[in-house]
């Protein structure tokens, strides 16, 4: 009777870092928020698990290696010849894009620095757009860091909430629709009186007033700076 094939797991030397990164990555988007654990990579590459730590220090150099893969995905997605304010817009769109394809990804590293390749071209590209601006100096790097920590908590907080189990999702979600059009009127008459225009508030909106209002703090510092005589 022939014998029923067994897959062999690859040693160590047989993995590579890219294919490590690409293993964590394909299991980040099924949703699954064990893309950093040897044992699943494990499982996933057909490999020892041990194998892992022969190409990445720790579980931490992986996890920043991967999220610096994510981020060139939203690098590749940003047109060419754009002006600055264009340039901020497709960031932050491809920004929440990339945090919703990969949750476990994004929502762990939104706080985190890579330090890597990918990484410095995105603090490049909103440098380079808050100096087409007209900022400079301390101002550029101040505003560069506004840009970047509010884009970065948005798609953070975006990608940890839909890890959350569904039921627990269409409780918060309906809650604008239930509890809140349900509070007492005397207490809180403003809740009340706009309680139909917050339910139908959308997270899309939400991310378009803010990058638009981050555009207009940039605008406004230029102009403050010019009154004063500064760099217009």
């Amino acid at each position: 009777m022939a014998k029923t094939p067994v897959r062999t797991r690859r040693s160590g030397s047989q993995l590579s870092p890219e294919a490590i990164i690409e293993a964590s990555l394909r299991i980040a988007a099924r949703g699954s928020e064990d893309a950093f654990t040897v044992r699943r990579l494990g499982e996933e590459l057909g490999a020892d698990p041990t194998a892992i730590y022969r190409h990445f220090r720790d579980k931490d150099e992986l996890l920043l290696s991967v999220a610096d893969r994510a981020y060139g995905e939203i690098l590749e997605g940003i047109p060419g010849g754009l002006a600055w304010k264009d340039r901020l817009r497709a960031l932050a769109a491809g920004s929440l894009r990339v945090a919703l394809k990969y949750p476990a990804v994004a929502s762990i590293t939104a706080s985190r620095t890579t330090r890597r390749a990918n990484e410095f071209r995105i603090v490049e590209l909103i440098l380079g757009a808050v100096t087409e601006a007209g900022l400079d100096g301390a101002d550029a790097a101040l505003y560069y860091r506004v840009v970047a920590d509010a884009l970065l908590a948005f798609v953070g907080q975006a990608a940890a909430y839909v890890l959350f189990a569904p039921e627990i999702r269409a409780g918060d979600e309906s809650s604008w629709r239930r509890e809140y059009r349900m509070v007492d009127p005397e207490r809180f008459p403003t809740i009340t009186r706009l309680g139909t225009e917050l339910a139908e508030v959308s997270n899309d909106a939400i991310y378009d007033v803010r990058v638009e209002a981050l555009i207009a703090a940039i605008e406004a510092r230029v102009a403050s700076l010019s009154g004063d005589g500064g760099r217009a």
